[in-house]
């Protein structure tokens, strides 16, 4: 590690200000910056902690029926809070890490790193989700361009996420049993107007949507109507754990297995 100024504001407006500084970074739960800034993969000069900002903290349903969930909230508590609103989300919550990752990490923090494994970008891009930070909303499909890579701006922090509840839900990840990150994670969430499938873990562009799946589902609700279908594995992650080959059969697997659990 290396010297660098840890700012702990008290409101969103603070934490914006301390953005504002040279070279700051958002803290959350840290469960991803930490290991970043050990690699020197990212060298901030200032950390600001958002963990203390009581607002951006909680679980709620909003007047039109959404549930809204503070970007400081840790993944513990959206397991909790969540079950009876929203409950594939707090499932996917319950099964992130360890009991020491989902008392500290948090929503915000992991949005906000788009890490490629990360099991809560599936769920906001499988809900069709909006990011809300200080400065705008942001609705999921345009929120996440890649890799590591959001539409977030310099000193722009996610404040809130709301998600429209569907009808059915269910999240399936094969696990990389060394991380507990998702070697393939997929979320699938029926609503009225269709179905949505959102893959993590997988692609070489980071969490995506699986188009295919969601017409063939949104005919037929079954395990049966994802069966013939395939992914090339081209565009896949190909790494000591995974060919790209062998993560695209992961994803027809992993969603035939949410669509099965969530019917």
């Amino acid at each position: 590690m290396y010297n660098f100024d840890v700012e702990r504001p008290g409101t969103v407006a603070d934490a914006a200000a301390a953005m504002g500084r040279e070279d700051a970074q958002a803290l959350g739960g840290g469960q991803t910056l930490i290991p970043t800034l050990k690699q020197r993969l990212a060298s901030p000069s200032v950390l600001v902690s958002l963990t203390g900002i009581s607002e951006m903290a909680g679980v709620c349903t909003t007047d039109d029926g959404q549930v809204a969930i503070g970007g400081a909230t840790t993944h513990g508590a959206v397991a909790r809070d969540a079950a009876a609103l929203y409950p594939g989300l707090a499932g996917l919550a319950s099964h992130i890490g360890d009991p020491a990752v989902r008392n500290r990490g948090t929503i915000g923090g992991s949005l906000a790193n788009n890490d490629p494994s990360a099991c809560y970008p599936a769920a906001a891009l499988g809900s069709g989700a909006t990011i809300i930070t200080n400065k705008r909303s942001i609705a999921a499909d345009d929120y996440f361009q890649g890799m590591f890579t959001t539409a977030l701006e310099e000193s722009e922090i996610i404040t809130e996420v709301r998600f429209p509840v569907p009808e059915v839900s269910d999240y399936q990840k094969f696990v990389q049993p060394a991380s507990r990150f998702a070697l393939v994670g997929v979320f699938v969430a029926k609503y009225a107007a269709g179905v949505r499938v959102a893959v993590t873990g997988a692609s070489n562009d980071g969490v995506f949507r699986w188009s295919e799946a969601e017409a063939a589902l949104s005919s037929d609700f079954s395990a049966d109507a994802v069966k013939g279908l395939s992914l090339s594995g081209d565009d896949m992650i190909s790494d000591l754990h995974g060919t790209g080959a062998y993560r695209a059969h992961l994803v027809g697997v992993m969603t035939g297995r949410a669509v099965t659990s969530a019917a």
